[in-house]
């Protein structure tokens, strides 16, 4: 009884082939493990410690507390995180219901102007405004220095439309046309049905979201004076342009080692976006991918 050979493929791996697989992922997981390590400890590392070490402890000795206690004392940084836990919340709960609705409204067959409203969201992605008229459309608006500067010219991102638009066209007309025969309005075929098979998509996008705005710093440069900075852009203004963290009411500054403050600051903005990914995981491969490819 003769045996037909396996593919390439599906020939089981060598040991020389499985160990460089092992170690090539230990030496990624390094890259990125020890980096974060590295800002974790220093952060927690004593003012004394941090300048025997040259600036960088990987594990400190005798960890503490006091970079934290010193930038959310009530000042700048205290500040910018309830700014940005504001605009990240409110915005993307904003931002997730124009989508949905808008999605919605271009997803469906029949629906007056729906397909010239879609060209003109597409051609805004392939040509995006410049940032002087951009600038000037705020500005006219009366919303410099406004919290909602942060929020309204990024309200609708055209890529989470697109994803939504495709994932609400993949549900099959079987499905709203029998509500329809049930004598559902539109509003009620999408609470009831829509968006309860829609919640692959709707996480991915409201992730999406919620980094995006947790990330921003440009905008809150351009229309927000200093005293109403979000956390990243006081992030980018200490760690990276190295400027001193001053109240503006107080007139205070910090009191700790310079490297260690700055690694406290860059882990207060990190942490809260790693603790979400885990819990959304899971929608993102079936959430994008779906959306993608029936779009």
């Amino acid at each position: 009884m003769s045996t037909q050979a396996r593919p390439g493929w599906m020939e089981k791996p060598k040991a020389v082939t499985q160990v460089g697989k092992v170690v090539a992922l230990v030496v990624v997981v390094a890259l990125v493990c020890v980096p974060f390590l590295t800002i974790l400890s220093t952060s927690l590392a004593s003012q004394g410690e941090v300048v025997e070490n040259g600036g960088w402890v990987l594990w400190p000795t005798d960890p503490t507390l006091d970079a934290y206690r010193d930038i959310l004392n009530g000042g700048i940084v205290t500040h910018a995180l309830g700014v940005s836990i504001g605009v990240t919340a409110v915005g993307t709960a904003l931002s997730l219901l124009c989508t949905v609705f808008l999605a919605y409204a271009l997803a469906r067959p029949n629906v007056y102007g729906s397909k010239p409203v879609l060209l003109l969201i597409l051609f805004t992605f392939l040509f995006p405004p410049g940032m002087i008229p951009s600038f000037l459309v705020v500005k006219e608006l009366g919303l410099l220095d406004s919290y909602a500067s942060l929020v309204l010219p990024v309200l609708v991102n055209v890529f989470n439309l697109v994803v939504l638009r495709g994932f609400f066209q993949g549900i099959p007309e079987e499905l709203y046309e029998a509500a329809r025969l049930d004598g559902a309005s539109d509003l009620r075929i999408l609470w009831t049905i829509v968006l309860p098979l829609s919640k692959a998509a709707l996480a991915v996008v409201g992730l999406f979201y919620a980094v995006a705005y947790w990330n921003s710093w440009f905008y809150a440069s351009l229309y927000m004076e200093s005293d109403h900075w979000p956390l990243q852009q006081v992030l980018r203004t200490y760690v990276v342009a190295g400027e001193g963290l001053t109240d503006t009411t107080t007139g205070e500054g910090t009191v700790s080692a310079p490297q260690t403050v700055q690694m406290a600051v860059l882990v207060i903005a990190t942490v809260p976006i790693l603790i979400v990914y885990p819990f959304l995981q899971k929608y993102f491969t079936k959430g994008v991918l779906t959306g993608a490819i029936k779009s």
